[in-house]
């Protein structure tokens, strides 16, 4: 199967492993699984440390990408179709940017979304499959 990690995903997979679910834990360990984290995650992560509302200790944003490659997970980066597309996806009252594109993402690549965030399960009537 293939998987797309949420934000808090991919913090709790490279500082506290302990916050993921067994069934994420079992996926991450199944090397048949590919496993992915976005562009848009790094952005996010990137922009809350660089006002003060995020700190992974001791990991610094731009070390993310070596990272996650180190825990066997591969990156995807937001390509100009999905960002000029990315309009078609309901607007529900959940309106996070970051949230959004991932989701968009997860539906156009047919990734499975590893989150624990139950406001987006009103997505899956766009077509989005989650785990946590």
């Amino acid at each position: 199967m293939n998987y797309l990690l949420d934000t808090h995903a991919i913090i709790w997979a490279l500082s506290d492993r302990g916050k993921l679910s067994n069934s994420v834990l079992d996926i991450m360990s199944d090397e048949n699984n590919l496993i992915y984290a976005s562009s848009i995650s790094f952005w996010e992560i990137s922009l809350k440390f660089s006002i003060g509302k995020l700190k992974i200790n001791g990991i610094l944003p731009n070390e993310l990408p070596e990272l996650i490659l180190e825990q066997g997970f591969d990156t995807i980066s937001l390509t100009p179709e999905e960002s000029s597309s990315s309009y078609k996806l309901t607007l529900y009252d959940h309106k996070d940017p970051f949230d959004r594109m991932l989701i968009w993402q997860a539906i156009n690549r047919n990734l499975i979304l590893v989150t624990k965030d139950d406001n987006l399960q009103q997505y899956k009537i766009d077509g989005l499959k989650t785990l946590w």
